[in-house]
């Protein structure tokens, strides 16, 4: 069997290069000035940190989200110019915002800040709201619930903080931060309503907002995929979660219950997990585009660095 090298890393011959988990961003100039060049990676990230690559994640990401982009532009215009390769967009400058905007539909999670977490502790008031007594994990919520957090630096845990608190104290201007929320519960009901469609369950999500240089409020990063998304199966929800199992899950969190599983949070070394939980991942990620999208996903070939230099060297 052909072993596959991840995408990990790129460099290329453009200005003001930005890291990020996952994708990697440059500035452009010219007639694109203005824009910056995003590559996703194949780099799978958990716990905030960098935990492993795996193939075609990447294109998985980029080729979603844009698709999705599409999909919810009539609800908040996004970031989005061009896709001219499977792992690259060209997407207009924009400041992101401070906040990561999570959107919660179910109740659950293994991680500090994930909502059941918190719920089995005891906890009540959550985020600055008041749930309900008698949920089990994986339960849906009475309705769908916005809950920010901070954004850490690298290598550090992103921080919960209230919708109050965002406004209150500066981070987000009150009246923006009334159209992001909105924006935010609106496309949520959207990818809620195409997964339906699609078999799937959309149990929460993570959004990144951000202002465009003439201060339009742009949907930028990523939408609905299964980095930034928890797609459960809902044909094998119900049974799974009578049964006191974890749903089917077509993104990351099996590679976060395997972490957890060796009791590992972020913290110290990253553990070797078996292979098979990376072939796993990429048939998840590809599962979830076909479904979401009805597309067949056209696998790129690979090494992508050079592919993806190539298509960079055509841009005018």
């Amino acid at each position: 069997m052909t072993v596959i090298e991840p995408l990990t890393d790129i460099d290329l011959p453009l200005a003001d290069r930005r890291d990020g988990k996952v994708r990697i961003s440059y500035a452009l100039g010219g007639d694109r000035a203005g824009q910056r060049l995003f590559v996703t990676t194949d780099r799978l990230s958990a716990f905030d940190r960098i935990i492993a690559g795996v193939p075609y994640k990447g294109q998985v990401l980029n080729q979603l989200s844009a698709w999705w982009f599409e999909q919810t532009a009539d609800i908040v215009d996004n970031h989005i110019v061009d896709i001219p390769d499977p792992h690259v967009t060209i997407a207009r400058s924009a400041t992101p915002l401070p906040v990561e905007v999570v959107v919660r539909g179910h109740i659950t999670g293994v991680t500090d800040t994930a909502l059941w977490t918190a719920y089995a502790r005891g906890e009540r008031t959550i985020y600055g709201h008041d749930l309900p007594d008698g949920l089990a994990k994986n339960d849906p919520l009475p309705q769908p619930i916005v809950t920010p957090t901070t954004k850490g630096e690298a290598g550090t845990h992103d921080t919960p903080i209230t919708c109050a608190d965002v406004a209150a104290s500066g981070l987000v201007e009150p009246g923006l931060w009334d159209r992001v929320q909105a924006a935010a519960l609106s496309v949520f009901t959207r990818g809620v309503d195409r997964g339906r469609a699609s078999g799937l369950i959309l149990a929460d999500t993570k959004y990144e907002f951000g202002l465009a240089d003439d201060g339009t409020l742009l949907l930028i990063d990523e939408v609905h995929t299964p980095d930034s998304s928890r797609w459960w199966v809902a044909a094998t929800y119900a049974a799974r979660v009578s049964a006191g199992e974890e749903p089917e899950s077509l993104d990351k969190e099996v590679v976060r219950r395997a972490l957890a599983d060796v009791d590992f949070r972020g913290d110290g070394d990253v553990p070797d997990l078996p292979p098979e939980v990376w072939s796993a991942t990429t048939a998840r990620y590809v599962d979830a585009y076909e479904r979401l999208t009805g597309a067949t996903f056209a696998y790129a070939d690979y090494p992508a660095a050079p592919r993806i230099a190539r298509a960079v060297s055509t841009l005018e």
